[in-house]
Formats: structure tokens, C-alpha cells, sequence
């Protein structure tokens, strides 16, 4: 049974990741806290802590351990953590010369967060290729739509036009950053836990931060100091999880527009239908992209409550973080599949968005047409010029330049103004400016 749809099989090809729901469950927790005893017991031998013979029992013992997770959870639900039935729960299955020494110095914080850690290098890994083959199909739909001509929308309403390539490349452009911001955020992240009981590794006399480093560079991890309380790493990991989506959100939000039947200009191929309604072609990815969007950023409003950590532990924050950190990793990895099925089946009616240009009668022109003329008067009275044309416009069935050729007697080339893809010029460098970024991001990985 399961509470969420996010992993649900009901929803599983709508909501569901499949791939991070299994580094995300409690086989692979258990299985990467059994890695990190392993370490543990390997440094702890080499440093003189715990004998050989017993270290080497130990770890080939925790090499052969299996754990039930429902043997577990009466043990857990007393204690409000894994570990203290974990550790006896392995003793169980360890010699008892072996088994003595497991654990040996580390606290369940330490356990429980190296298990995480262990486990978001992978998950970080897939979501950064996940990244890298969404900019790859963004960047090949920008170039195939170079001479694209469409409609740019502001505030809901026909502005200009542009390129729909510069409208990829524009949902391009935050993914690169994603990416930028990953390369800095992992050494800040993916660090070793190792503090003892109380977070000053007091058990370990001399060796304490050759015990620390040695555990870090046991699980190729990068050193630190013990971090029991301060939770910003976790929590820049869950902003640039919900950026992710924000991201992703936008680019399914401007699909949904641009599938309007009204608007019409992008379809997708398998669109979702209607128990009722045979003629409907529901945007179903697009309206994904959004919903996962606006939970991911409700789950990382959150996860920054689980920062306000007292004193040396929190059980409290600690466990909201257990409740929030999760679901926002498994929302962003369903939008980024999401999104690449959303663009996998886009279909781009390029007709229709030039008949939606020319169903504005030059009024999209607006703004070139003011400059045009500025060239011939002080802009404010061009401005006021055009304004009045845009009434008359309005008013009538005819053209934007239409009017404004007979209102001025200005020596403008209206032909020209009224050339949309010499208007779009500016907007075709920008995208190729843009791609070529986005070229860079993915040579440079």
C-alpha cells in the first residue's frame, strides 16, 4: 500500500520514477548503512582501534548480513531511529568477537546521514545525465526552429513577434545553470558524517580526525567536520532539487498555453483524452511539469523548516527532514522524465503561429513600428502616433501599418517595418548564443 502517487502503481507512468523510488527505499538504506559500518571497521583496523582478526570477521560478516526492514520496525518505531535496532539486528547475524567492535565510536546521526549521502551521490548522478539529455533534446529543437516564426506573450497577451527557437532556448537556459550550480554544490554535499555521540568525536582521544578523514576517504567522500546540526547542505540540495522543477514547471506551463484550442500552436503526440468528451487532447505531461513543480516547492518551504535544528540534535527537525527531503527528490526526478517525454512527443504546428501573427493585423508590430518612426520624430510623439493607430485598429479590419501609412506622412519604410523576420534578427543571435552555451555545459561534463 502506498499513501502517495508519487509511488503508487496507479500512478506510476504519470507521477512515478521508478529508478530514484529504489535509492530512495529502505533496502538501499539499509544496504548503503551496511556500507558505511564496512568502512568504519576498515579505518577503525588500520588505525589500531579494533583488532584485526575481529575487524576482518567483521567485515566480511557485514558483507553477508541481510536485514528484514519489518524485523525493524517495532525497534524503530521505540527508539525514533533506525540505527539502535540495526546495530542489534546485525550483532545478531556477526560472531560475537566481531560484533563487539561494529558501530564502534559513530552515532546514529553519523549512520544515518553517511547512508543518505551515500545514496544522493547516486541519486545526483542520474539526475545530472537526466539534465544533460534534456538540454541536448532542447538545444535540437531551438536549431530545428531557428527560422521558426511565433508569438512572444506577455502578461497573457500577443506582444511581439520572435523565434519559437529562442522560446526553447529560453526553457534551455536555466537547465544549463542547473547544472553549473550541481558542479559547486557536490563538494559541499557529498561529505563525510562523522562526529560521535555528542559531535566532538570525544571517544577517539588523538586519532579523532584521522578517524573522520580516514572514513571519508574510505567512501571516496570529501572530508569535513562534523555537521549534526547545521543542515544547509541538505537544504541547498532540496532548493536546487525545486529549482529543477520550477524550471520544468515553466516549460510545461508554456506548452499547456501554447496547446490551447484557441492558441493551438504545439500538440502532443498521444495527448491524454476525456471520459466524456471524444474531441479532447489534454495536455496530460504539461500539466504534470506544473503540478510537480508546485509541490516541489512546497516540500522545500519544508525542508527549510527542518534547518532550525537545536542544540547538538534535533529529533524533532530531524525527522521532518526524513518526511520532506524524500518526496522532493522523487518529484523532481518524475519531472525531469516527464519533461522528456512532454518534448519526445511535441508536435510544433509552425503554420499556425504565422497565422496567429497575422491575425494580430500588424498589431504585434507595434513596438517596431514606434522606433521606425522615432527615427523621424521625438519618440514620444511617435509613440502617441501609434497608440492612436492601435485604436483605430481595433476599430476597424484593416492593418496596424495600414493606418499609420496614412496618418504620417514620415519616410518610413513600412515593408520593412512589417517584415516579421527582419524584426526577429536580434532574437535568432540570441539563440545561437544560447546554444552554444548549452554546447559548452555538455562538452564540459
Amino acid at each position: 500500500m502506498s499513501l502517495s502517487p508519487l509511488d503508487n502503481r496507479l500512478h506510476q507512468g504519470l507521477l512515478g520514477d521508478p529508478v530514484i523510488a529504489a535509492l530512495l527505499g529502505e533496502e538501499a538504506e539499509l544496504a548503503a548503512m551496511i556500507r558505511v559500518e564496512s568502512a568504519l571497521a576498515r579505518v577503525e583496523m588500520r588505525l589500531g582501534f579494533v583488532p584485526r582478526a575481529a575487524g576482518e570477521a567483521l567485515v566480511e560478516g557485514l558483507a553477508r548480513a541481510v536485514l528484514d526492514p519489518a524485523e525493524l520496525a517495532a525497534g524503530i518505531a521505540r527508539d525514533g531511529i533506525i540505527p539502535p535496532a540495526f546495530v542489534t539486528a546485525l550483532r545478531a547475524q556477526l560472531p560475537k568477537e566481531a560484533g563487539a567492535w561494529l558501530h564502534w565510536g559513530m552515532t546514529s546521526q553519523d549512520l544515518t546521514d553517511l547512508a543518505l549521502v551515500l545514496r544522493l551521490r547516486e541519486i545526483l548522478q542520474i539526475l545530472d545525465r537526466r539534465l544533460a539529455a534534456l538540454i541536448r533534446r532542447l538545444i535540437d529543437l531551438a536549431v530545428a526552429h531557428r527560422g521558426t516564426l511565433c508569438l512572444a506573450r506577455t502578461r497573457m497577451q500577443a506582444a511581439a513577434p520572435t523565434l519559437f527557437g529562442l522560446k526553447a532556448a529560453q526553457w534551455l537556459a536555466p537547465l544549463i545553470r542547473h547544472r553549473e550550480r550541481l558542479a559547486e554544490m557536490r563538494p559541499r554535499l557529498l561529505v563525510v558524517q562523522m562526529g560521535g555521540a555528542a559531535g566532538n568525536l570525544s571517544v577517539f582521544g588523538d586519532e579523532a580526525i584521522a578517524v573522520m578523514d580516514g572514513l571519508a576517504d574510505e567512501l571516496s567522500l570529501a572530508r569535513a567536520e562534523p555537521w549534526h546540526k547545521g543542515r544547509d547542505r541538505l537544504i541547498e540540495c532540496g532548493q536546487w532539487l525545486a529549482m529543477i522543477a520550477g524550471s520544468l514547471g515553466t516549460l510545461g506551463g508554456d506548452l499547456a498555453m501554447l496547446a490551447q484550442s484557441e492558441v493551438a500552436e504545439v500538440g502532443f503526440a498521444g495527448a491524454g483524452g476525456s471520459s466524456t468528451l471524444p474531441q479532447k487532447q489534454n495536455p496530460v505531461l504539461a500539466e504534470i511539469l506544473q503540478s510537480l513543480a508546485r509541490y516541489a516547492a512546497g516540500e522545500a518551504g519544508a525542508l527549510h523548516q527542518a534547518g532550525l535544528h537545536l542544540n547538538e540534535r534535533d529529533g524533532a527537525a530531524w525527522t521532518l527532514e526524513w518526511l520532506t527531503l524524500p518526496p522532493l527528490i522523487a518529484a523532481t526526478g518524475a519531472a525531469l522524465l516527464r519533461a522528456d517525454e512532454a518534448l519526445a512527443a511535441l508536435r510544433v504546428d509552425s503554420a499556425r503561429m504565422c497565422a496567429n501573427i497575422e491575425a494580430t493585423r500588424g498589431l504585434v508590430l507595434a513596438e517596431a513600428a514606434s522606433f521606425a518612426l522615432a527615427h523621424h520624430m521625438p519618440r514620444p510623439e511617435a509613440t502617441a502616433l501609434v497608440k492612436k493607430a492601435v485604436e483605430a485598429t481595433l476599430g476597424s479590419d484593416r492593418s496596424l501599418l495600414n493606418h499609420l501609412a496614412e496618418a504620417t506622412d514620415a519616410p518610413v519604410d513600412w515593408p520593412a517595418v512589417g517584415s516579421a523576420q527582419a524584426v526577429v534578427a536580434p532574437a535568432r543571435a540570441l539563440l545561437d548564443r544560447l546554444v552554444a552555451r548549452a554546447e559548452a555545459n555538455l562538452r564540459a561534463a
